[in-house]
């Protein structure tokens, strides 16, 4: 047989192995995706509030520095959650008398030059979307009522995040350690070299991402402060956890911010809003992203862009969350097992 087409041969049949074993992990993932995400959140957690436990180890016993790290952080997110909603409680009246009469100033911006849309056709629109949802109103209405089983599987998926992150914050070393000593003696040296190796590269993703995050939703809030745009405080919040999402999370949720502007404050300070999106995804991918990410990930735009929407077709947002941090992990897997065989071959 022709070399070239046996080498052919021998990597085709390797990938379709590896794509059946991809296929098969997805399938089993997406049939138990609330324990997959459960754990991931658990393992979030545990790259964000390690470093808290262990300093404050050092003065107290560890379970009480796990429980207070723990029970910091809880208490902080929700003190978050209730300034957002006292903002938007604040806001509602007024922000329903601007978005009503934001409505009308797009309705003439519209019917005015260079657009000149005739005003009927916006009544008729106007109109439909009326009724379509006076003929919906069962759907939506089931559709809310659906929401409340969907809110208890979120607290049982944030209730096993926790109770992983208490174990893993608390001993997290010893399950591993655990765990690669009942493997065969043959694969421990390698899985302990790429276990290593991929925590070391997802807590620092992690790290970074969430600085990133949170320098986003800080420059977002001011901007829209400054500019008197309504409900300031929970765009940034929405900013801020849309850059989980690397490339495309902040556009849409500065796209949004500049709708709430065009709707309250009118066309000039949504083209500042727009604006803002074009300086704030510079920042980011010119200057946040290469000096906080470039220690911990190290991929090419490229691979990032497919990772994202690959992810988001095959699991939505979660699976465009989770798809970069896994191919970053992945690959710094793959590259310390590569780094280990040459220094082995070097020895000998």
């Amino acid at each position: 047989m022709n070399p070239t087409l046996r080498a052919c041969a021998a990597y085709a049949w390797r990938i379709l192995v590896v794509g059946a074993v991809v296929y098969a992990a997805f399938s089993v993932l997406g049939r138990f995706h609330e324990v997959a995400v459960a754990v991931f959140l658990g393992l979030v957690g545990t790259a964000m509030l390690r470093p808290v436990a262990d300093l404050l180890a050092r003065v107290l016993p560890r379970p009480l520095a796990v429980a207070l790290a723990l029970l910091g952080s809880i208490v902080l997110f929700l003190g978050v959650l209730s300034l957002v909603g006292e903002a938007v409680a604040r806001e509602s009246a007024g922000l329903e008398r601007e978005f009503g009469a934001g409505l009308g100033r797009i309705k003439r911006w519209l019917e005015a030059a260079p657009f000149r849309l005739d005003p009927h056709v916006l009544d008729d629109l106007q109109s439909r979307i009326g009724e379509y949802l006076s003929r919906h109103r069962s759907v939506v209405i089931s559709t809310a009522l659906s929401g409340v089983g969907r809110l208890v599987e979120v607290v049982t998926v944030f209730a096993l995040a926790l109770f992983c992150s208490v174990f893993f914050i608390h001993s997290g070393d010893r399950h591993w350690n655990w765990f690669c000593a009942q493997l065969p003696e043959t694969a421990r040296d390698r899985v302990e070299i790429a276990g290593r190796a991929a925590w070391r590269t997802f807590t620092g993703y992690t790290h970074g991402i969430v600085l990133v995050a949170a320098t986003n939703a800080v420059l977002v809030g001011l901007a829209l402060f400054a500019l008197g745009v309504p409900l300031a405080v929970p765009l940034a919040l929405l900013e801020f956890l849309a850059a989980f999402v690397p490339l495309i999370g902040s556009p849409i949720a500065l796209a949004i911010a500049a709708v709430v502007a065009l709707a309250a404050k009118g066309p000039v300070v949504a083209a500042v809003v727009i604006a803002l999106i074009v300086v704030i995804g510079q920042i980011e991918g010119h200057l946040l992203h290469p000096i906080v990410m470039s220690w911990a990930v190290r991929l090419h735009p490229v691979v990032v862009a497919v990772a994202v929407i690959g992810g988001a077709i095959t699991a939505g947002v979660l699976g465009a969350v989770v798809a970069v941090p896994l191919v970053s992990v992945l690959w710094s897997a793959r590259q310390a097992l590569r780094r280990a065989g040459g220094s082995a071959r070097t020895t000998r």
